[in-house]
């Protein structure tokens, strides 16, 4: 309850209705950001028969889309602390809106690698500005709010699935759909971006603003690579879950496909019914318990899931395998930006920025494991990096201001 407390300065004032809007307008996004890029995801299939490429080549390019999210979270993290988060979702949501269009056009490898490395950009862009965003209302509230942003950021991807099943039902043209969902996009972002906060003139704790010492000159604290360094972990984890569980249940279990498509249903339900009720717990217990017991439950579900012969238990691993890890990101993501509120953005930015290193390493890590050890037993290797996880949420403990 301590760390909670401390690491989001409380008020005894109830929001602002502007502090209200803002939290509504930063749910948009958030949303806005898992609609576009599940659109991108569901019509993956299609693009890869476009083009005419393997899954090993498929699996290649998708570097640049993490190589371009990764240097949009770099370059905007920096831009937030110096005009604002409010400005740079501006320009991330109409990137990563108009930029979907891409990879519906591409025909050709290079075409493909060059939209993948622009969506990544764009996705980039809005990612890092959102959750800054994200952490400066949360700081308002004086409570924590900003699990809840990324539950919402999956109901986003669970509505891209239902549109994007129904238009590839009607057989509609990628083109056309991807060109509506960026005009959707740009439409929504320039609707949402007014009711956002502005940038904090100065620094609550009454230093002088960030302009006098700019936030890019600033020496990253050390605590901002070890809370990087644990997304990493947990994410990779998480990366895991979406690319191999459903092979899990067909290739390890023999389970039917249909059967096999709930292990990441689960996970993905579990995910976001416990991102909508972590705030609550962490307001209770504070951000080393949800970290601490998320992590550990997570390692026990997917030891749970790995060691199993029976696929109702391993359903029921993946499940409490979700359940554990979906409070465990947004606390690294608040604690970075509270770390130094003048280099909110430039924090966040590298705490997202490894951690989405971890999401794509996931097939890359494990893919290879599969040569020397079956499917299950690599998954003991993502166990470890949630033991190890749990071992070190005293990270999320805040360290007193230095005057």
């Amino acid at each position: 309850m301590i760390e909670s407390i401390e690491s989001t300065p409380p008020t005894s004032a109830p929001p602002t209705r502007r502090l209200r809007t803002a939290r509504i307008c930063t749910f948009v996004f958030f949303a806005l950001n898992g609609f576009v890029m599940g659109m991108w995801i569901v019509h993956i299939p299609a693009i890869e028969h476009q083009v005419g490429i393997s899954h090993v080549v498929l699996g290649w390019l998708l570097f640049f889309l993490g190589g371009g999210a990764f240097a949009g979270m770099q370059l905007c993290g920096a831009l937030a602390d110096r005009f604002g988060s409010r400005n740079v979702v501006l320009v991330g949501g109409v990137l990563c809106s108009t930029a979907v269009i891409l990879p519906g056009l591409a025909h050709a490898p290079w075409t493909l690698a060059a939209a993948l490395l622009a969506l990544g950009f764009g996705n980039g862009c809005l990612d890092v500005s959102m959750n800054t965003q994200a952490v400066q209302v949360e700081r308002g509230y004086g409570r924590p709010v900003m699990s809840a942003f990324h539950a919402v950021f999956s109901i986003g991807g669970v509505i891209a699935a239902l549109v994007g099943a129904r238009t590839i039902s009607w057989d509609a043209d990628i083109r056309l759909t991807l060109s509506c969902v960026a005009l959707f996009g740009v439409v929504v972002t320039l609707i949402a971006m007014p009711g956002l906060l502005r940038a904090e003139s100065a620094p609550p704790t009454g230093t002088p603003p960030a302009a006098d010492a700019p936030a890019a000159k600033r020496r990253t604290p050390s605590r901002i690579w070890a809370l990087g360094a644990l997304a990493l972990m947990l994410m990779l984890c998480e990366g895991v879950a979406n690319d191999w569980s459903v092979l899990h249940l067909q290739d390890v279990l023999d389970a039917p496909a249909a059967t096999a498509a709930l292990a990441y249903g689960g996970f993905a339900t579990a995910m976001t019914a416990g991102r909508f009720a972590t705030d609550r717990v962490v307001a209770r217990f504070g951000r080393v318990f949800v970290v601490r017991y998320g992590a550990g439950l997570a390692a026990a579900g997917l030891a749970l899931a790995a060691l199993t012969s029976w696929v109702p238990l391993a359903l029921a691993g993946w499940t409490l395998f979700g359940i554990g890890l979906s409070g465990c990101i947004p606390q690294f993501f608040t604690a970075a930006g509270n770390v130094d509120p003048a280099s909110s953005g430039a924090n966040v930015s590298k705490v997202a920025g490894m951690g989405y290193v971890g999401m794509l390493a996931g097939p890359a890590v494990i893919g290879p494991l599969t040569h020397a050890v079956p499917l299950n037993f690599t998954f003991l290797l993502p166990v470890a990096f949630c033991v190890a996880a749990a071992c070190s949420a005293g990270i999320l403990r805040p360290t007193p201001p230095r005057r």
